[in-house]
């Protein structure tokens, strides 16, 4: 189905170009000494060549499809590919074609790509909720290892595996991390025939000698299953890791993310043009907050907070007030109240001191566009980890602090994956695969969350 899908997309991409971007004075290609070929024959073999790199660059590759940023990746991969080749033979040919073609049709079929790629993935979202579409995993670890990794697929709703048994040693409770414990290393493979799993993950153990892996291989394969290796490392990004075969070991790389040079030269442009686009285009809306904060209480529109920002520096970050005058002041008491005031993580339920208007503006993320002045002064960024209070900082742990080697974002992957309903643990974990993981795609990837987020809220903002 995404197959026909890709090819409709491109077919109705080329199709709209064809009938209302063509210039009215082009009706065929043309080029020095070679045949007059019309455009809808030229267009066919665009799209041709398109369907085919989409293949090429296994984009429907069951393995990223519906998961992760691979997939957007390897799409985006595949149109680059297409229109350097059409731009070549255009320029060594000489071949007389729209420029629109290029700059217009092609970005355009590859921003609907991606459009129905992520459609197809909130339908996929949908049918996995009800355990169809879905992997049937037996998990074949130490009980300590298959209980964190049991956990850890658990935390995620987007996983495509369902936990259908553990083969652990013969030394355990009956289940795991409530999942029953169905043989030992042993017969591993008659229990996933027991179970009907179709998936084994497989993850280090002591009694699992290399022999044994491999032969449990055979026979996975033999039963046209998939075998699935978990290490140790955890929140690592596929981008990072590559296999590199030494000696007959399959030996894993894992690259360290670096955002500098050319990285960071092009988040911060990034963050400039999306600045001033997105002030020009939210001036009115900016303009109609800022009245109705006046009309309703006395104070401030905005609203200045010393936030935590790169490598530990504070900055006055700016944000429309959304509560009553002097709500600072009543922070530690109702923290204290609620028994929070030692998590690192500042939240009160139910806050009291939250006008009528900030709650409207904040259940929006409205009162966070003044930020905009703060992306283009260079103190924050579009996204990243989102700012804390230096009474925050103060409590964290070693692993915390690393929030703070990236620029703070108006948007986060906390921001789009919970928002007030996660927990300081889960945001942090968030946070950190952020910063472990950086992308600028995963930086798309989150904006295009975020605009979700924004217009369909939901329970978890407040």
């Amino acid at each position: 189905m995404v197959a026909y899908s890709d090819l409709f997309m491109i077919a109705a991409t080329l199709g709209a170009f064809r009938s209302f971007g063509l210039p009215g004075n082009q009706s065929d290609v043309t080029w020095p000494g070679g045949p007059t070929i019309s455009y809808s024959s030229a267009l066919v073999t665009v799209g041709i060549v398109w369907a085919v790199a989409m293949a090429v660059f296994e984009t429907r590759d069951r393995n990223i499809v519906g998961s992760g940023e691979q997939e957007y990746r390897r799409i985006v991969s595949a149109t680059v590919a297409v229109f350097t080749v059409f731009v070549t033979a255009a320029f060594f040919l000489r071949i007389e074609v729209a420029r629109s073609l290029f700059l217009i049709a092609m970005p355009v079929g590859l921003v609907v790509l991606i459009g129905s790629r992520a459609l197809w993935r909130l339908w996929l979202r949908r049918q996995q909720r009800s355990a169809r579409y879905v992997y049937r995993a037996l998990v074949v670890a130490e009980p300590a290892k298959a209980a964190s990794i049991i956990r850890a697929i658990r935390r995620s709703e987007n996983s495509g595996f369902d936990i259908v048994g553990v083969v652990s040693t013969g030394r355990v409770e009956a289940s795991i991390a409530g999942i029953p414990v169905v043989g030992g290393f042993s017969n591993a493979i008659e229990a996933m025939d027991l179970t009907d799993a179709d998936t084994v993950i497989l993850a280090g153990a002591d009694e699992l000698r290399p022999e044994t892996v491999r032969r449990l291989g055979w026979d996975v394969a033999d039963r046209n299953g998939n075998l699935v290796v978990a290490p140790a490392l955890t929140d690592i990004a596929g981008p990072r890791i590559h296999s590199r075969p030494a000696a007959g070991l399959p030996l894993v790389h894992v690259e360290f993310p670096r955002l500098e040079g050319v990285r960071r030269f092009a988040k911060r442009a990034f963050d400039l043009v999306a600045a001033v686009i997105l002030l020009v285009i939210f001036l009115p809306l900016m303009i109609i907050v800022a009245v109705a904060i006046r009309v309703e209480t006395p104070g401030p529109v905005i609203f200045r907070q010393a936030r935590v920002g790169l490598e530990g520096r504070e900055f006055g970050m700016l944000k429309f007030r959304s509560m009553v005058a002097e709500a600072d002041d009543q922070l530690a008491s109702l923290l204290d109240l609620q028994g929070r005031a030692d998590t690192p993580l500042f939240k009160v339920e139910e806050d009291p001191r939250i006008t009528r208007v900030g709650r409207f503006i904040r259940k929006h993320s409205i009162d966070e566009l003044p930020q905009l002045i703060n992306v283009l002064v260079g103190s924050m960024s579009l996204v990243g980890p989102r700012p804390q209070r230096a009474a925050e900082v103060a409590l964290y742990d070693d692993a915390a602090h690393r929030r703070l080697r990236v620029k703070p974002g108006m948007s986060g992957l906390w921001q789009v994956s919970g928002r007030s309903t996660l927990s300081w643990e889960d945001a942090l974990r968030l946070d950190l695969y952020y910063v472990e993981n950086w992308s600028f795609t995963q930086d798309l990837h989150i904006l295009f969350r975020t605009l979700g987020a924004v217009i369909a809220p939901g329970r978890a903002a407040h």
